[in-house]
């Protein structure tokens, strides 16, 4: 009865955890779950085998061993497959994170009001700096109640949009710039950073507006609205005479965001500007 039991755990074993093809679509996440399951099935098989003493006469043909070393090298090729992809990662965010200072700077110089010694260090890519992380199981959710707003947060979100939809652009550019410093972390910081820069734009204060379309992008890259920010980045480097950023930047918009209107702007505004 005993070997029959495990005979059928060896099966599910064998048939469960075979090698797995990576494609080129497969993400890090994706990797360190096939990672971690793997390393579970290996840590199973090896008490199976320490308990069993070896294969029993009903278990002929099978090979626990040669099953464990399979699994040994699998491991092996994730781990080397997600150091790659990780590594990956951080140049990308590291050339990334170059480029946003180097606009940081250049619109800093275009701003009479703007001192280059305040910048400090650009932030990463993203909003976090990227580093290393063990395999670990699937994070907890965050609480239900992470996301909900200050108490008066949505007020005085809606009191700078208003302002700014009446026309009271310079009062609305304060009231956003309130808004960021009172609720620093705000779930409607991106956002209230992209209308600030309108109010901005609308004053006619380009360099400063620029600021505000660069942060915006940079805190969330991935953001509803990210494709919007760097638009709308691109219009104002080529506003302040940068027309090579300016149609670098619109570009970046196209390839990171296809088939959104923004694309479509972004290819008409590098059109009229006669880019490469």
């Amino acid at each position: 009865m005993r070997q029959g039991a495990l005979a059928a755990g060896l099966a599910l074993a064998l048939l469960g955890a075979a090698p797995a093809h990576l494609t080129a679509q497969e993400t890090l996440a994706d990797l360190r779950q096939e990672l971690q399951v793997l390393k579970v099935e290996l840590m199973r098989l090896n008490r199976e085998l320490v308990t069993t003493g070896g294969p029993s006469a009903g278990l002929a043909g099978s090979s626990l061993p040669e099953r464990v070393a399979l699994i040994e090298r699998e491991l092996r090729r994730l781990t080397a497959k997600t150091e790659e992809l990780q590594h990956r990662i951080e140049r990308i965010v590291a050339d990334g994170t170059n480029r946003i200072g180097d606009i940081e700077f250049r619109l800093c110089e275009l701003d009479p009001k703007c001192d280059i010694s305040t910048l400090g260090q650009t932030r990463p890519l993203g909003g976090a700096q990227i580093a290393p992380a063990p395999v670990s199981p699937p994070a907890a959710p965050p609480p239900s109640g992470a996301s909900e707003l200050a108490v008066g947060e949505r007020a005085d979100f809606d009191r700078a949009l208003a302002a700014h939809e009446a026309g009271e652009h310079a009062r609305a550019a304060e009231l956003f710039a309130a808004f960021l410093e009172t609720y620093p972390g705000s779930p409607l910081a991106t956002e209230a950073l992209l209308w600030r820069g309108q109010a901005l734009e609308a004053e006619g204060r380009s360099a400063e507006a620029a600021r505000a379309y660069l942060e915006a992008f940079s805190s969330a890259p991935e953001g509803p609205e990210a494709d919007e920010a760097l638009y709308r980045l691109g219009l104002m480097l080529d506003e302040l005479g940068q027309r090579e950023e300016a149609c670098v930047t619109l570009g970046e918009v196209v390839r990171r965001f296809p088939d959104t209107e923004a694309a479509g702007e972004a290819e008409a505004a590098r059109a009229r500007m006669a880019c490469q």
